[in-house]
Parts: C-alpha cells; structure tokens; sequence
C-alpha cells in the first residue's frame, strides 16, 4: 500500500473518530449535527437553527477532550517510536529511561503533601501544581539520567539504559512510601491519577499542552533519517557523518517535552509508546522516515478509541483510559510477540 494513502487513511479515521467521540455521551448528538456545528463555528457553514443545549456540550467540554486526546495520542505514539529508534530496540518506551516514574513521583508527592508542605505553591499554581511538578520531575529525571550516562563528554545509550532502570526502581520504591503514607483521600486521588484519565480536559489545558506537543511532532520527524543510521550502530552512523551526540540530546530532549507535558496533565497511559510504533513498522515497514510521523497519527487515533470506550462501556461510570489502553495494547502486543516468534522458529 503506497505510504501516502496510508496516512490519508489514518487522518480520515482520526476525523471519522473525533466526530463520533464528541456525538456520544450522556447526550447523544448525532454525527451529522456535530460536523454541521463545527463548520458553522469555523465559518464555513451557517445553521438555521442552533441547539444552544449541543452548542455547550461540544464546545466546552466535548470538543477540549478530543483534542487532548489528539494531542497526548500523539505525543506517546511519537516518543515512542524516537526512543525505540535511538535506543535500537523495539521494546524500548518513554517508561524505560525513567521519564514516567520521575513523573509519577513528583505527582504522588505532591498530592501527598500539597495541604501541609505545599500550600504557598497550591495558592501560585493552583489547579496547575500537580500538572507543572509533574512535568519538572520528567524532566530532572532526564537530565539526570543524561548526566549519569556521559562518558568523556559524551551520553552512552546502554549506560542511559541501565541508569533508567535504576531510577524507575527508585522513583517506584520512593511513590510506594509516599502511598502508603498516605491518607484515604490522597490514595484514592494518586489511584486515580496513575491510571490516566482524560476528564480535566479544558480549553486552558488543551492550549497549555500544544506547544509541548507540537514542537516534538514538528521536529521529530527531521530526525527519521539520522535514526535509520542509527540502526546499524553508532560508530557506523558516526562513519556516515552523522552527528551522534547531537542526535541523541535532540530526541531524547524532544520525547521528554512530549512526554512530561502529557503526563503531567493526563497521568499515567500504558503501551501507547510501546505498541504504536509496533503496529505502524507492520503496515509501513522500517523506515523511521515515516514510522515517527505515522505513529503520531496512529497514536491519536488509538487514544480517541480508547476514551470513546473509557466513556461508554459502563456508562455513566467513566473507566481510567490507563486500563482500556492497556486492555487493547496488551493482547495485540502479546499477538505481535507470538507470531513473530512462529515466524523465527519456522525459520
């Protein structure tokens, strides 16, 4: 299938998806009147007649949801592919180098501490605390883990490796402790935010996010043909004039804006760094010239599924989109797993 159709496919079903995400819900708004409510917001088409009741529910709480999806979809299925390419590995994800745990550590601590410690910084940021800590401890994290890995001036990928896992085991002991310190009500808000959740979606948060967002989206994929070099090994990619270091820094800085930004507003979303870039090397092959800006489409069209089910399945209940992420990604991971095993042995 030519490469080009392919991402006509995705963006179609990306638009086909969101549309029918902002219809469903507690009100159902059919398809048609969603499209036709969009077009006249954009001016390119004018109703007769306006159903204020719709008008509200698709532009003030519907529609900012769709696009953090969007935007975080894109984010994770993005990340992931540059890490599994600048790590050479395709188990690689943002989780790996500790990103997620520093994360999910700051946000822990600071839910467990924001009414005694934090209360001069609960008053500056007010709702935006736990977003802002998040995103700062993704990024101490990175740079400690860049840190940890230079040698002679410069980052060695299998120390960054090894010291990520080093710090996952430590951000994961410390956020134990602070769980199991912590109070019913702060338990419960630490649950709910380790498993992800789209619900805080606003216009304020959407437009807070994007930039976070776009840059990586936008710039990421220059980098295809630097990690197509990369593939054969470092040294070899330095023979061919590549600038090794500077790639490295470029993509993991990048990946860690996506990431820390996304997790910091969503919490935890599981597999979508993983699988995304497994399925697209599927359909297009290796190329990671359009395996990364595939995987952003990909990744957004997977996440707005996955909270279309998160809010219908058992509704009015909303599941956490962390554990239908998971639920989808796990078995198809597993599949990939298994046939490409049966593909080795008959080998």
């Amino acid at each position: 299938m030519p490469k080009g159709l392919i991402y006509i496919i995705l963006s179609v079903c990306i638009v086909i998806a969101g549309i029918v995400s902002v219809g469903l819900g507690a009100v159902h708004i059919p398809p048609g009147e969603v499209f036709l409510l969009i077009m006249g917001k954009l001016g390119i088409y004018h109703m007769q007649q306006v159903n204020e009741q719709h008008n509200v529910i698709i532009f003030i709480v519907r529609l900012p949801r769709l696009l953090l999806a969007i935007l975080v979809g894109a984010a994770l299925g993005i990340s992931g592919a540059a890490i599994q390419g600048i790590f050479r590995n395709p188990l690689a994800e943002p989780g790996l180098i500790g990103i997620s745990a520093g994360a999910t550590l700051m946000a822990v601590a600071i839910i467990g501490l924001e009414a005694t410690l934090l209360t001069s910084l609960s008053n500056l940021f007010g709702y935006y605390l736990l977003a802002f800590g998040a995103f700062v401890g993704a990024g101490i994290t990175a740079l400690l883990i860049y840190q940890i890995s230079k040698h002679n001036g410069k980052p060695n990928v299998a120390t960054m490796l090894l010291a990520g896992i080093a710090i996952n085991a430590l951000a994961g002991a410390l956020t134990g402790l602070i769980t199991y310190l912590a109070s019913e009500q702060q338990l419960r808000n630490i649950t709910f935010w380790m498993l992800g959740s789209l619900g805080g979606a606003t216009w304020q948060t959407v437009t807070c996010l994007a930039p976070f967002v776009l840059i990586p989206v936008i710039l990421l994929p220059a980098s295809g043909k630097a990690l197509n070099a990369f593939a054969l090994g470092e040294m070899q990619a330095g023979h061919l004039g590549l600038d090794v270091n500077r790639t490295k820094l470029r993509v993991i800085l990048l990946s860690t804006m996506a990431i820390g930004a996304s997790v910091s507003l969503t919490g935890i979303i599981n597999f979508m760094g993983l699988l995304v870039p497994h399925i697209i090397r599927l359909v297009m092959g290796v190329d990671n010239k359009h395996v990364i800006p595939a995987s952003a489409l990909l990744g957004a069209l997977i996440l707005i599924i996955a909270d279309i089910i998160a809010r219908t399945l058992i509704a009015p209940i909303e599941l956490p989109i962390g554990v239908i992420t998971a639920l989808i990604g796990a078995p198809v991971f597993l599949y990939i797993l298994i046939r490409d095993k049966r593909k080795l042995t008959l080998a």
